[in-house]
């Protein structure tokens, strides 16, 4: 099994934001029109955080 070693948060057209390894950033079947992307991060707890962040400032949808 391969290491990550980014991550990235990608809004999603429902206006979530997911967490995705890089590896699978070209794999997202339904991303958000604008193409909104944040990163990358090098720990997924780094991305976490920013995700929250992203939720608070209204900018993301909680799941």
């Amino acid at each position: 099994m391969m290491e990550v070693s980014e991550f990235y948060i990608v809004r999603c057209a429902d206006d979530r934001c997911e967490i995705v390894p890089s590896d699978r950033l070209a794999d997202l079947p339904n991303p958000h029109p604008t193409g909104d992307r944040w990163g990358p991060y090098g720990e997924l707890a780094e991305a976490i955080a920013k995700r929250v962040g992203l939720i608070r400032a209204g900018k993301c949808k909680p799941q």
